[in-house]
């Protein structure tokens, strides 16, 4: 089965297929905390949490493709828990944190392996990793900021209706998630005007700077003036970064990690403390210069992309990440015909780890799986 298949099936099709597969059977063996989920384990809960959906007074209306995502969202939201869960040796209560975190690396994993297109991936990654942040809106200090900051990430309206579904889909008298919390999260949201939309910032440097101070202005409007624009290029060995660059940006400098390497001749496997060296003092000259170039290496965590953002914000610069990531089965074949190719168990890791870039990183971002 894969995803062509599946995004065209009915919710009991997907259901049924859904409880053959390993990650589903762990979840009906996982037990819940009884005060917030009396329904039982945690695969009875995302059953009830699916077909809620389908009751929802807005489902008729939603896209076909809207749908299945939400669908995804919910099948996939609690997935993690048999990776986290633990009993409180005191109390007996059943935490599962940081569930959610590890629900977007398995949900990603668990997409790839059925061919899911980039984009709807990455929507229905976002969604599980954020899926229980509505309920707790009234516990942050400035509210306005936690539904802004989210909206250049998930649908707000998407993950109204799946919060709903969420509340709904338990048998708890008492509900741990009342729905009013949820109606304020929409209030908001409309208010903000960002209910269906990412949040309107002024420019694109507005929004950069949201993302990045620790007290952001919602209404400052910063003058747009860079230095330079760098072009970061992020993803697998063997996605195609060197081809994208030649076909998009052929007459752009470029500051190649996988260069520095060879002129040091430093195994990846090697300490890169000495290529990292290199390779900053390269980029700080084109940033002196006021020169545009690309940066070209795996940057497959945020916080190794961080680290060299910083010091292209530092300079003034404009930053774009272009994220590349072809069908697994054909990063493997594109590596195997390197010059120096990665072993494909080393693909396959990274691949596991890997955090696609977002918009909130920079200042433009593109995902293309070509």
């Amino acid at each position: 089965m894969n995803w062509d298949t599946l995004s065209q099936s009915s919710l009991e099709e997907i259901l049924n297929w859904a409880g053959n597969q390993p990650w589903c059977q762990a979840m009906a063996q996982c037990a819940q905390d009884a005060d917030w989920h009396a329904e039982g384990d945690v695969w009875t809960h995302t059953q009830m949490v699916c077909r809620q959906l389908t009751e929802l007074n807005e489902w008729s209306n939603l896209a076909p493709q809207e749908q299945i995502v939400l669908i995804f969202t919910a099948l996939l939201h609690d997935a993690a828990k048999p990776l986290t869960s633990q009993t409180d040796p005191k109390t007996g209560r059943i935490r599962s944190p940081k569930h959610a975190v590890k629900g977007e690396h398995l949900t990603r994993s668990i997409l790839r392996e059925l061919d899911c297109n980039l984009e709807t991936r990455e929507t229905i990654c976002r969604l599980v990793r954020f899926h229980g942040r509505p309920a707790f809106l009234l516990e942050k200090s400035k509210p306005e900021h936690e539904v802004v900051s989210l909206s250049w990430l998930v649908n707000h309206r998407l993950l109204y209706l799946f919060a709903l579904a969420d509340t709904r889909g338990r048998t708890t008298d008492s509900m741990s998630r009342p729905e009013e919390h949820l109606r304020f999260w929409k209030m908001i949201a409309e208010e903000l005007n960002c209910f269906d939309q990412p949040y309107p910032f002024s420019n694109d440097q507005a929004r950069f700077l949201f993302y990045r101070c620790a007290e952001p202005n919602l209404h400052y409007v910063p003058h747009e003036d860079y230095t330079c624009t760098v072009t970061i290029l992020s993803g697998l060995p063997g996605s195609g970064k060197d081809t994208w660059l030649a076909k998009h940006r052929p007459d752009l400098p470029v500051v190649s990690l996988d260069e520095v390497r060879a002129e040091l001749e430093i195994h990846p496997t090697e300490n890169q403390g000495e290529v990292a060296q290199v390779a900053q003092e390269r980029c700080r000259q084109f940033l002196r210069a006021k020169t545009s170039f690309a940066y070209n290496a795996t940057n497959l965590s945020r916080q190794t992309r961080q680290r060299w953002i910083n010091l292209f914000s530092d300079y003034g610069a404009r930053i774009e990440i272009v994220y590349l990531e072809p069908p697994l089965k054909t990063i493997v074949q594109q590596n195997q015909q390197r010059t120096k190719s990665v072993p494909e168990k080393v693909i396959h890791q990274l691949a596991q780890r890997c955090e696609p870039p977002t918009i909130t990183e920079a200042h433009s971002l593109t995902l293309t799986e070509y």
